[in-house]
């Protein structure tokens, strides 16, 4: 069956529309994809003064996969990320890699944002991203999951005050998640919308 032959509303993520036959070929090669793409993003990386947690594009490119390749994928396809950049491959923020950077101050948002990636993806699963009333709180669920465990993760990993951890770990990053959130919220509904016209 082609993908103009399925139903939009039989489709459970934008992979699955757009792919309509799943093999282990096709899926091996969305996750290489996807681990490229986080690995891309992650180079959009600003410091910021003072904290050990750098603004990355990491998040957003965890939104979009996490809705586009739904929950087992989404969170396949991060833990693979992980993984390469344990072993050596330069994918993590400013071409860092490495166990240490796992169980660093940063630590903590990258195994949130795999608990994101399975989070959206099972929200996706169930059509969240395809209207701008769910898609929002799909993509604010996501980041409230991240940054949850980042800054648990901060707060014990530096020994700081509650304080400190908010204002280094969450309060510089706010405005940023802010847009992607946007730009993750406008773009999903649009590519189902064009999807649906196909």
């Amino acid at each position: 069956m082609s993908f103009h032959q399925i139903p939009v509303h039989q489709v459970a993520t934008l992979r699955t529309a757009l792919i309509s036959r799943s093999t282990i070929t096709s899926k091996v090669a969305l996750v290489f994809g996807g681990v490229a793409f986080i690995g891309a993003m992650a180079q959009i990386s600003l410091p910021i003064p003072g904290s050990p947690v750098p603004v990355t594009g990491q998040t957003l490119a965890v939104l979009l996969l996490g809705a586009a390749y739904g929950a087992n994928l989404g969170a396949l396809t991060f833990l693979s990320y992980l993984a390469f950049a344990i072993v050596g491959a330069p994918i993590l923020a400013d071409g860092s890699h490495g166990v240490s950077r796992l169980v660093g101050a940063t630590g903590g948002y990258l195994v949130g944002m795999l608990l994101t990636s399975y989070i959206v993806g099972l929200l996706a699963e169930r059509k969240w991203d395809q209207r701008i009333s769910t898609v929002i709180p799909t993509m604010i669920i996501g980041n409230v999951v991240t940054f949850t465990l980042g800054l648990a993760w901060l707060h014990h990993y530096t020994h700081q005050s509650w304080s400190w951890t908010f204002s280094k770990g969450l309060s510089p990053f706010i405005i940023g998640e802010v847009i992607k959130i946007a730009i993750a919220s406008t773009a999903l509904p649009s590519v189902w919308r064009f999807v649906s016209k196909r």
